[in-house]
C-alpha cells in the first residue's frame, strides 16, 4: 500500500530545490489572498453601483490589460533578468492592493476608482505571471518539471476552492475593507521569497528593452514550433467550447432548484472544477513517469470533453457535481502536460513569450466560452448547450490532433546529465 501511494501521491521533489521552494511557498500564501480580492471587487463594485451590469464592466476592463500585458510580459521576461522583474511586479500588485484597501477603509464609493485600480494590478499580474512559470525550468531539472507545475497548479486549485468560502465567512465578520488588508498582507510574502531567488538574467548575459518586433519574434517562433502551437490550439478547444460557467446561475435556478436569490447548487457548481482538479493535484505523482505529454494532452482534454456531456445531461445535482469533478482532474491533467511542453519544449529565450501567450489564452477563453455558452444556452437550453460543447471538444480534439500530428508524436526526453540547476 505504501509502494502504492508513493506512485501516485503527488511528487514533491522539486521542494528540495531551495529555489523553487521559496518560489512555491509564495505562491501558497498568496493562492487564498489572491482570492479574497476576486471575491472583494466584484462584490464592492455591486454595493456601489447596485448593478450587476457594472460588475461586467470591471471584468471587461480587468481583461484588456490582462491581455496586452500578458504578451509584452512574457516578452520582457525573456530579455531581462527574471528575478527583478518578479520582485518589480509582486511590488506593484502588492501596492495597488493597499490602494484597494484604502479607498474602501476610508468609504470612496468611486466604482471608476475600483476599476482602475483593479485595472492597474492586472497589468503588474499580466507581466508576472510569465515571468514566474518561465523561471521554473530554469529552477528544478528538467526531469521534475512536470511535477513542479502539478505542485503549483494544486496549490492554486485550492485557494480557487477554499478562498471564496473564506471570503464569504470573513466578511460578514471584519468587513469588505479587510479583505483587501489581508491580501495586501500575503503579497509581501511573494516579495521577500522572489527577493531571495537567484539571478536569472538571459542565458546569453545579454540584458536589453523589450520591444513589438520581441513581441513578433515570438509569434514567429510559436508558428515553427508545431508543438507549441498545437498545445494552445487543444487549450482554445477545451475552454471556449466546453467550460459552461455562464450557464451555471441559470442551471442552479431551473435544473436544480435553488431558490432566486442563489442557494447551494450554485456554490457546488462554482466549486466542482477546481475541487476535482485539487483531489488530482493531490495524486499526480504518476505524472512524472509519463513521457508522451502530447498523448497526455489529447486524451485529458477528450475526457474533459466527455465529462461536460455527461454534466450536461444531469439532472440530479450530485451527479452534475461528480461529472464536473471529472472534468476539474482532466482539466489538471491537461495543464500539467500542457504546462510541461511548453517549459520544455520552448528555449529559454522564448518561455517567457510562450508563458505570456498562455496567460492570454488562459484569460481569453473562458470568456469567449462565456459569451458562446450564453447565446446557445438561450437559443436551446442550458443542459443541451453544455452537452452539444462537449461534443464539440471530442470532435474538434480529435481533429486537430490528426492536422497536428506533432503533438501525437512529441515525447519528453530530458537530458541524462541533471543537477538541479540553482539553489
Amino acid at each position: 500500500m505504501k509502494r502504492l501511494l508513493g506512485k501516485v501521491a503527488i511528487d514533491t521533489r522539486p521542494l528540495r530545490t531551495p529555489a523553487y521552494r521559496r518560489l512555491w511557498l509564495s505562491t501558497v500564501v498568496t493562492a487564498v489572498g489572491s482570492q479574497l480580492t476576486a471575491v472583494a471587487v466584484p462584490k464592492q463594485v455591486y454595493d456601489i453601483t447596485g448593478s450587476s451590469g457594472w460588475v461586467g464592466v470591471a471584468a471587461g476592463v480587468a481583461l484588456v490589460p490582462l491581455l496586452v500585458f500578458g504578451l509584452w510580459g512574457g516578452a520582457v521576461a525573456d530579455v531581462v533578468d527574471r528575478r527583478k522583474l518578479l520582485v518589480l511586479t509582486n511590488s506593484g500588485i502588492a501596492v495597488t492592493s493597499v490602494l484597494l484597501w484604502l479607498q474602501a477603509a476610508f468609504d470612496a464609493r468611486n466604482v471608476w476608482l475600483v476599476i482602475v485600480l483593479l485595472g492597474l494590478q492586472q497589468v503588474f499580474f499580466a507581466a508576472n505571471a510569465p515571468a514566474r512559470s518561465a523561471s521554473i525550468a530554469r529552477l528544478v531539472p528538467e526531469d521534475q518539471v512536470p511535477a513542479a507545475v502539478a505542485l503549483g497548479a494544486t496549490v492554486m486549485m485550492f485557494g480557487g476552492v477554499f478562498g471564496p468560502m473564506l471570503a464569504g465567512a470573513l466578511m460578514p465578520v471584519v468587513g469588505l475593507p479587510t479583505l483587501y488588508l489581508v491580501d495586501a498582507i500575503a503579497l509581501t510574502a511573494t516579495i521577500w521569497a522572489v527577493w531571495k531567488l537567484p539571478p536569472m538574467p538571459p542565458l546569453d548575459g545579454v540584458v536589453r528593452r523589450a520591444g513589438l518586433s520581441d513581441v513578433v519574434a515570438g509569434f514567429r517562433y510559436l508558428a515553427l514550433q508545431k508543438i507549441l502551437l498545437a498545445s494552445f490550439l487543444l487549450d482554445i478547444i477545451a475552454m471556449v467550447f466546453g467550460m459552461p460557467r455562464a450557464l451555471f446561475p441559470e442551471m442552479a435556478e431551473v435544473t436544480y432548484g435553488d431558490p432566486p436569490g442563489g442557494g447551494l447548487a450554485l456554490g457546488w457548481l462554482f466549486a466542482a472544477i477546481p475541487l476535482g482538479a485539487m483531489v488530482f493535484g493531490l495524486t499526480s505523482g504518476w505524472t512524472s513517469r509519463v513521457s508522451r505529454h502530447g498523448v497526455g494532452t489529447v486524451v485529458a482534454i477528450i475526457a474533459w470533453g466527455l465529462a461536460m456531456v455527461g454534466f450536461g445531461m444531469s439532472d440530479a445535482l450530485w451527479l452534475a457535481v461528480v461529472f464536473l469533478a471529472i472534468g476539474g482532474a482532466a482539466d489538471m491533467i491537461s495543464m500539467v502536460f500542457r504546462s510541461a511542453i511548453l517549459q520544455t519544449a520552448a528555449e529559454d529565450e522564448m518561455r517567457g513569450r510562450m508563458q505570456g501567450v498562455f496567460v492570454v489564452v488562459v484569460a481569453g477563453g473562458p470568456r469567449l466560452a462565456d459569451l458562446l455558452h450564453g447565446t446557445t444556452g438561450a437559443l436551446i437550453g442550458p443542459g443541451a448547450a453544455t452537452a452539444w460543447g462537449g461534443v464539440a471538444v471530442v470532435v474538434a480534439t480529435v481533429a486537430a490532433a490528426l492536422a497536428l500530428p506533432a503533438v501525437w508524436r512529441y515525447r519528453f526526453t530530458p537530458a541524462p546529465d541533471q543537477t538541479s540547476p540553482t539553489t
